[in-house]
């Protein structure tokens, strides 16, 4: 046997897991965090924070120099990460060690297109199956140009997540659709705003509506995220979606937090707060 039908033939799991999460009895939370900030080992401790205060799915941020489509909290915590050891290889890492204490924890890779494509590909993905990780979420990478990327992770069973938004015209949602017919697409992205994350959500109610359009066009479980960072926001968002994502409020705790200790209760406590919201949904 090849060593790609080696990890065919071990691609199934990753696939399963994400797809098992989005079929059982509850909207889904997932909560985003920058590799790295205040450290790569912190970055552990506060993911496995998250999974016990509700979160089903994590995401695990690769910090970029140039993050283009987050907003100032978010390009500081980049910032901060990459001074402290953070980049691909530590994410890897980072979702080696979560997935040892995990097994069934949804772990997505989220960044940039940049750090992919230096490393290649093929070898991205190979890493990233051997790191545990369920599915890349490339915010830079048109779906229109995302074939080789999607080719390369279905080889070991690892989706690529759309990032759709309200601007996002017909062809854009038909060209997602269409590659989520082709390739591993455990979920879709829909964005609440248009701009950046962190970015203030007006109606996360009209939001989840408009997410469970994109649902019905796509066949395709789809969650809210951007400016998602309350109760109420998050159950407003779940009544029509399939769950939603908390970024930018983890990241302000963090940047804030005087101790480790401070840090952790904090996560916690935000990502009990919209579990709880998401559960009244």
């Amino acid at each position: 046997m090849s060593a790609l039908d080696s990890a065919r033939s071990a691609s199934e799991r990753p696939a399963r897991r994400l797809d098992a999460i989005f079929s059982g009895d509850r909207k889904v939370v997932i909560a985003y965090l920058c590799v790295g900030d205040p450290s790569v080992e912190e970055t552990i401790a506060l993911g496995q924070a998250c999974i016990r205060a509700g979160a089903d799915v994590l995401e695990l941020g690769v910090p970029f120099s140039d993050p283009t489509a987050d907003g100032p909290a978010i390009a500081r915590a980049s910032h901060r990460a990459i001074s402290r050891g953070g980049g691909l290889r530590a994410s890897f890492n980072a979702a080696r060690q979560i997935r040892a204490s995990d097994p069934n924890v949804g772990l997505v890779l989220f960044g940039y297109y940049n750090p992919l494509f230096v490393r290649g590909e093929p070898e991205a993905a190979r890493e990233a199956h051997e790191a545990g990780i369920d599915a890349l979420l490339v915010v830079d990478l048109p779906v229109e140009e995302s074939a080789p990327l999607r080719a390369a992770a279905s080889a070991y069973g690892i989706g690529i997540v759309p990032l759709l938004a309200p601007t996002s015209r017909a062809e854009r949602v038909r060209a997602a659709a269409e590659a989520s017919k082709r390739w591993p697409t455990p979920f879709v992205y829909y964005v609440s705003v248009t701009g950046v994350t962190g970015s203030e959500v007006h109606d996360a109610g009209d939001a989840g509506l408009r997410a469970a359009d994109v649902s019905k066009q796509l066949g395709r479980p789809v969650v809210v995220g951007f400016g998602i960072d309350s109760r109420d926001k998050a159950r407003a968002a779940a009544r029509h979606a399939s769950g939603v994502v908390v970024g930018t409020a983890l990241v302000r705790a963090i940047e804030q937090g005087r101790t480790a200790s401070e840090r952790q209760s904090e996560v916690e406590r935000i990502v009990r707060e919209l579990r709880a919201g998401v559960d009244e949904a």
